[in-house]
């Protein structure tokens, strides 16, 4: 499967200066720019950069960032699921995964996180795609939300329908090991029913409850 990639980009007016929403980047470019030592949610930030490198440089890999002068300040990632997890075992090759999304908390109330969705979804390859993406609470930021888990999932659900991600039921047992965790998905339009088809066979492994 091809994975063209075209890149979009938007500008958000603050009140210190304008936000470039940005991407897909190219690794060289991504290199460049620094990375706000707030960017903590999965890793520290130098090594959250070089995973983002290695995430653009993949033939399907996305990364699509909110850059402050030349500062990433948040980003959003897209790649095929990990080897390891069910998502990947059907090998369609047209399932990728929503892997992260974060911001800078000094940068939130800006709906930098929507627009980073909004402007991913601006290329028209992504309707060759069944974007996924797994939630979990324990990746939630709720200490610094002062949300708790159910307004913390309804503020996820919120932002990821606009990327057009809606939720799915399923069986996998580390999304079921708790109520709040989720599975939202989006189908493209180019996507055929076979293709479905299997994606439905993934997300229940037992047949009773598809």
């Amino acid at each position: 499967m091809k994975h063209p990639k075209t890149y979009h980009t938007k500008e958000i007016q603050i009140a210190n200066g304008n936000i470039f929403i940005e991407g897909p980047i190219p690794p060289d470019k991504l290199a460049n720019y620094e990375f706000h030592d707030g960017l903590v949610a999965f890793r520290q930030p130098e090594q959250q950069r070089k995973a983002l490198l290695e995430i653009a440089g993949l033939p399907e890999g996305r990364v699509i960032i909110a850059r402050y002068h030349d500062t990433v300040i948040g980003y959003v990632t897209f790649l095929y699921p990990d080897p390891l997890e069910r998502w990947s075992k059907g090998n369609i090759t047209e399932l990728i995964e929503l892997g992260a999304i974060e911001v800078a908390h000094e940068f939130r109330g800006f709906s930098i996180g929507k627009n980073l969705l909004n402007v991913s979804m601006m290329d028209d390859a992504m309707e060759d795609y069944i974007i996924i993406t797994t939630e979990y609470y324990w990746h939630w930021d709720l200490k610094g939300s002062g949300l708790n888990v159910w307004e913390y999932r309804k503020v996820m659900e919120k932002m990821m329908s606009v990327g057009g991600l809606v939720w799915y039921a399923t069986d996998d047992p580390e999304i079921c090991s708790h109520p709040a965790n989720c599975l939202m998905a989006r189908i493209g339009n180019r996507i055929r029913a076979e293709t479905v088809q299997q994606f439905d066979q993934i997300r229940f492994k037992n047949r009773f409850m598809y």
